[in-house]
């Protein structure tokens, strides 16, 4: 026999009516692929007026001069000479990363609450003009750091299986020991480097800077980013694969690497991003172009080494 409905219950407002009349609580738009973006917030910036960083180096060879000391004076003959430039000094020019984002100006007037639909595009679209930037310091094919690292700066893993251990960490210190800033690598990398520690017993310790959470190793903070990327891929599947981890003295001051923006600009919105309204065209579609400028330097050959070849997939039984 069928069981009968509770009359209050057939006349209580349903669950699609109130629904229905409810104000729904609405999040602005959530961007997967968008990162911290360390790299631009640890690294030192020098603003450019004409778009172009001239870097003199003294030549290649160049010894220091001679000099005469009173207490070994045994002449009144004191040397002379002077300190031989690099005739032809590499010259770093801004390089443009440029979007252009369209907006009909019927939407932007009819659904721009609770959120500006105009000012989420162009958020949304900074976010991944910065995102680019970041990558651009690493991977450029031209200002890029990893393909300006000196040969004498790159060194491999010391373990037979890649893995990156506190011995080649140790060894990149070797190599940036004037002040090194801090070390860049890979999220995978660091986890790897973690194991490698714990392996040994020798967990490293963390701090806070500018915000985040870090490890320290030998009291310097290794920085991560999915721009250093693994077997060419940000967000690698599989558990193994290869990748670099650098080690960087940032600074213009300490001869160090720095990055590069143009200052200045016309409707400059942020550190060398500029965002210009382009106008309504007459389908009422309004348009916008974003450009951001940018390139990096490095000022002295061991202001940057690189660790190559580092195996992300090591794994151990822990007793």
């Amino acid at each position: 026999m069928a069981k009968e409905k509770d009359p209050e219950l057939i006349n209580a407002l349903s669950r699609q009516e109130a629904y229905n009349l409810a104000d729904i609580v609405k999040t602005r738009p959530q961007y997967e692929e968008l990162t911290p973006k360390w790299l631009s917030r640890v690294l030192e910036f020098k603003g450019l007026e004409s778009g172009i960083y001239r870097v003199n180096k003294v030549k290649a060879g160049n010894n220091p001069l001679d000099v005469l000391c009173s207490a070994e004076k045994k002449s009144n003959i004191i040397p002379d000479g002077y300190v031989q430039y690099e005739t032809e000094p590499r010259e770093y020019r801004l390089n443009s990363i440029s979007t252009i984002i369209n907006v009909d100006t019927a939407v932007q007037d009819v659904y721009s609450s609770p959120y500006d639909v105009t000012a989420e595009q162009l958020s949304l679209a900074i976010d991944s003009l910065r995102e680019r930037q970041e990558s651009q310091l690493i991977n450029n094919d031209d200002y890029g750091l990893l393909k300006n690292i000196a040969d004498k700066q790159r060194i491999q893993p010391v373990s037979p299986s890649g893995a990156p251990t506190p011995d080649d960490l140790d060894e990149l210190i070797s190599k940036v020991w004037k002040e090194p800033s801090f070390f860049l690598a890979h999220p995978r990398a660091i986890a790897a480097f973690e194991r490698e520690c714990t392996k040994r017993g020798v967990p490293p310790v963390t701090a806070n800077i500018a915000g985040g959470t870090f490890i320290l190793w030998r009291g310097i903070p290794i920085i991560p980013t999915n721009k250093l990327m693994v077997d060419g891929l940000k967000e690698p599947e599989a558990k193994s694969g290869k990748t670099n981890i650098l080690l960087i003295r940032t600074g213009e001051a300490k001869r160090g690497v720095i990055g590069l923006y143009q200052k200045g600009l016309a409707e400059e919105r942020s550190r060398g991003l500029s965002v210009r309204f382009r106008g309504i065209d007459d389908k009422g579609v309004a348009s916008y172009l974003l450009s951001l400028y940018c390139s990096a330097a490095i000022l002295a050959d061991d202001a940057i080494a690189v660790l190559e070849d580092v195996e992300v997939g090591e794994y151990y039984d822990y007793d």
